[in-house]
């Protein structure tokens, strides 16, 4: 039976500075989290294969610096992503709000083919905490408006709900099949002929 190409999937995390997103990332591929809060500078990106149904799927996790004096370095790790995974921190009414500014970024920026029906995934952040001042209702409305995005919300600080949003990404991504070129393990190699000897010269110097 012929092995299957692996997919890879290229997945954009957007939010404000300190919503968390270094800290899902962290969590969904090695089950870690740190207190010792560090600002991304410019990108990261991390790999997990999943296994979805049948599938082996390599996400390429790209965690973006929330800060806006990197914002302008996104076009360059825009381009290509399969799906953009929005957080917010739910004590923190700003990163909500910045929700919309960041999906409009991504979308003018990355330059999807059906922007309409580009896969996003929302987080709420930071349920661990008890000064909450985001409902789930308001976060729910925002992604009905838009095309019913998935909401997950989520504690990276505990693991809570981490693994479902990051199956839901890939999951959603996948969907998007036609248009993600399959993966194969390492490029083909370069085939050099150990078979052919030096022709003989003629002893003609033409």
């Amino acid at each position: 039976m012929a092995s299957r190409k692996k997919v890879l999937l290229k997945v954009i995390i957007l939010g404000d500075s300190g919503v968390g997103k270094t800290s899902l990332m962290g969590q969904f591929v090695s089950h870690r989290f740190s207190n010792q809060y560090k600002a991304t500078i410019g990108a990261d990106f991390l790999t997990k294969e999943v296994q979805i149904d049948d599938r082996l799927v390599t996400m390429q996790i790209w965690d973006t610096a929330g800060q806006e004096r990197f914002q302008s370095l996104g076009v360059a790790f825009y381009r290509g992503a399969d799906c953009c995974v929005l957080v917010y921190d739910v004590t923190q009414a700003n990163s909500f709000r910045s929700l919309d500014s960041w999906r409009d970024e991504f979308l003018i920026q990355a330059g999807p083919r059906d922007p309409e029906n580009f896969p996003f995934v929302v987080i709420g952040n930071k349920i661990d905490l008890d000064n909450r001042v985001i409902q789930a209702r308001k976060a729910q409305s925002w992604c009905a408006e838009k095309s019913n995005v998935p909401y997950f919300e989520t504690s990276a600080k505990d693991g809570i709900n981490v693994e479902k949003a990051f199956e839901t990404v890939a999951r959603n991504a996948l969907l998007r099949e036609k248009d993600i070129e399959p993966t194969p393990d390492f490029p083909k190699p370069i085939i050099i002929p150990t078979n052919q000897q030096p022709s003989q010269s003629s002893g003609c110097p033409c």
